[in-house]
């Protein structure tokens, strides 16, 4: 009686292990079918990943780790009014991202994240060998030296920008006074700031500028400019002062008296 109760005991275990390696088994060929990118809270929270994911640039295995869902659903509930409008706008991007054809999202039930969805992302990495779509900096910083694959919205952004060589010629509006007194500041369509040299005069004007030189920055591209002079224009020659000639009068010369005009004036004196 021993012995058979024994053996349904270990043929119940055999079967709850099969149970737990097939589980297992299926969930790791599901991320084996492509390389899992985990998105972060503030790549939600942007809403920008839609495009990228609708135009091919984001891998089409997303995994959305329910901390990550949880932690926008405090952030929803919260007393402070701009992270509580971005914190919805999250949850409805993560809802618009499996209503994506082309994309496959999964959300992950990877528990509560007691050491912070940062590290909890970090970890799910690591463990499936996977990416992280994020836009935060410190995390970027993080992942990168712990030699994980980051996917950067604000850095593909960036480097789509158009490229602004050196020489040309561009127009822009001044909207503001640049660090040094003389410069004005600007921006092109794609957001490129352009400081233009001797132009604090011209704030609140759109000038024709030279591009003369590019840099570019952990906060972006900027370019630095100079005002161009307007071409084939020649400075108004000053008309060349003639000589007046003196008026002509216009009063009679007076006619010399004759010899009765005399004898008439000394006959009027002596009356």
């Amino acid at each position: 009686m021993e012995n058979i109760t024994l053996g349904l005991v270990v043929v119940l275990l055999l079967e709850v292990t099969l149970l737990l390696l097939s589980a297992n088994k299926d969930k790791f060929r599901s991320f084996s079918t492509g390389r899992p990118v985990f998105i972060d809270t503030s790549v939600l929270m942007d809403g920008r990943i839609i495009f990228a994911a609708q135009s091919g640039f984001i891998p089409k295995r997303l995994v959305v780790p329910r901390s990550v869902v949880a932690e926008l659903q405090l952030l929803a509930d919260g007393s402070d009014h701009e992270k509580r409008s971005r914190a919805r706008h999250g949850l409805d991007v993560v809802k618009m991202l499996q209503e994506l054809k082309d994309v496959n999202v999964k959300i992950l039930k990877d528990g509560p994240a007691r050491q912070g969805v940062d590290n909890r992302l970090l970890e799910l990495a690591k463990k499936y060998r996977g990416a992280i779509c994020t836009i935060d900096f410190n995390l970027n910083k993080v992942a990168t030296v712990e030699g994980i694959t980051v996917l950067n919205i604000n850095e593909l952004a960036q480097q789509l920008r158009l490229a602004h060589l050196p020489g040309e010629h561009v127009s822009v509006e001044l909207i503001q006074r640049g660090s040094d007194s003389h410069q004005g500041v600007g921006y092109l369509g794609d957001g490129t700031m352009v400081v233009v040299e001797q132009a604090n005069r011209d704030i609140g004007k759109t000038v024709e500028v030279e591009l003369t030189r590019s840099l570019q920055t952990a906060a972006g591209r900027m370019v630095f400019a100079k005002k161009l002079t307007q071409a084939g224009t020649k400075p108004l020659k000053q008309p060349q002062k003639t000589q007046s000639r003196p008026a002509k009068s216009t009063q009679k010369k007076k006619r010399p008296d004759s010899p009765e005009d005399k004898l008439l004036n000394l006959l009027d004196q002596q009356k």
